[in-house]
């Protein structure tokens, strides 16, 4: 019998490098109704496993390149606050931003999405670590994760799976 997960699992293609994590699905949704829902940081908390909720700070409140958010993660009992800036934003093709935690650099996160045969399309979530030792060491105290490229592999396959069912949901 297959369950839900191993059902997203099959659908969902991973790819690891030393420093990256990649995995893609497809959606049955448009990409710029895709988009609307990866770029819009106030909804993160819905699709991640991790994080909890983002908001805007700063003068730009919108998917744009420079704006600004704040993102609050949740592993357990354990609760952390990232700095994010938005660094690559395409409508209905790309959106990245880059995090860093009390000043230092942490990860750039990647969704790019590409139409496919009808109205459906692909979407791609990529992790790319920028920490250096110092964060790495920090990290597994503080956020209680250890292996971080493994967590965020499965972290990955389930935000792409609850977009999914956000954007492939019928209109109410």
């Amino acid at each position: 019998m297959q369950t839900r997960e191993s059902a997203d699992l099959a659908r969902v293609k991973v790819s690891d490098m030393s420093d990256n994590v990649t995995a893609q699905r497809e959606i049955a949704a448009t990409p710029e109704a895709v988009w609307a829902l990866i770029s819009d940081v106030t909804r993160m908390g819905e699709f991640s496993p991790e994080n909890v909720g983002c908001e805007w700070i700063g003068d730009r409140r919108e998917p744009v390149v420079g704006a600004r958010f704040r993102g609050t993660n949740r592993n357990g009992k354990r609760q952390w606050k990232t700095a994010c800036r938005v660094v690559q934003s395409e409508p209905a093709r790309v959106f990245a931003f880059e995090v860093k935690a009390a000043g230092l650099r942490v990860a750039r996160w990647e969704y790019r999405i590409d139409p496919t045969d009808g109205d459906g399309c692909r979407v791609a979530e990529t992790w790319v670590d920028q920490r250096g030792k110092l964060v790495t060491w920090l990290g597994g105290p503080v956020s209680g994760v250890r292996n971080r490229a493994d967590h965020n592999r499965t972290g990955i396959v389930t935000t792409l799976a609850r977009v999914a069912a956000a954007a492939e949901r019928p209109p109410a």
